[in-house]
């Protein structure tokens, strides 16, 4: 490993990277930077396309394998979340500082910090099955009203009268997504890399997204037209759209909570 490699093993405490210099809160940027972001994470991407490639098949696998344990399997993949997401970090600032991608960085997340990493894994997803309890019930109110209908054509004709509360229900359910996500966007990146708090870490991104609502804006556009050039190839697009899309999260991530 070369010295500007990023070791997969994080310290035990204090910062991944003592070079890496936090900047709290968050530093507002231009509506520029969202796109910036996406041209930043294609050149993370693209000093080693091959192992980004990898290291996705090789968390589909581990997906689908741990996904053949009924509900639990499921359940577990989704804690794990964060931690999977904290060594792409890791892999973005080796390959930031000249370094190789390798697949141990995957496991960084697993190592020292794996626990707090695990906490903001549980907090988002309560906040998902919070959302979808929400959602249960806005939609259920107008299914149970469908179902007392009796008779096909009166059943019709309550689905045509609930269609308002499950439509609500579906706009509630997307209007609570996204402070959720806000929260979890740069959580991950701030746990590995500085050791922070879940919860503080969740909160620093969260006012962080919102701080940069017209970057993030610009970034949203950019990245939702480039995933639906990605799905046209038999869905082969996306094995370069998510790289970048993770990439493009630590270039977002450097700029607005390091220095430069």
């Amino acid at each position: 490993m070369s010295a500007t490699d990023v070791p997969a093993t994080p310290p035990t405490e204090g910062p991944y990277d003592p070079t890496l210099k936090l900047v709290l809160p968050g530093k507002g940027l231009a509506a520029g930077a969202g796109w910036d972001w996406v041209t930043e994470g294609w050149t993370l991407f693209a000093k080693a396309p091959l192992m980004w490639i990898v290291s996705l098949l090789v968390i589909f696998v581990g997906a689908i394998a741990v996904g053949l344990v009924p509900f639990l399997g499921q359940l577990l993949f989704q804690l794990v979340q964060a931690a999977i997401a904290a060594g792409y970090m890791v892999a973005c600032r080796s390959l930031e500082k000249g370094g190789e991608f390798e697949i141990e960085h995957l496991m960084a997340g697993f190592s020292k910090r794996f626990v707090p990493l695990l906490i903001v894994g549980a907090l988002v997803l309560v906040g998902w099955i919070a959302i979808l309890l929400i959602c249960m019930a806005f939609v259920g109110v107008g299914m149970i009203g469908a179902l007392m209908a009796g008779d096909p054509e009166n059943a019709a004709h309550a689905m045509m009268a609930s269609a308002g509360s499950i439509i609500l229900g579906v706009l509630v359910m997307m209007a609570l997504m996204v402070p959720l996500m806000a929260a979890y966007w740069f959580a991950p990146a701030l746990v590995m890399m500085h050791d922070m708090k879940p919860v503080a870490a969740m909160k620093e991104s969260f006012f962080a997204c919102f701080r940069n609502f017209v970057p993030f804006l610009v970034y949203s556009i950019v990245m939702m037209i480039a995933g639906f050039v990605a799905v046209i190839p038999f869905g082969l697009g996306m094995l370069v759209w998510v790289p970048v899309a993770i990439a493009s999260t630590y270039v977002a991530y450097r700029q607005i909570f390091t220095e430069d």
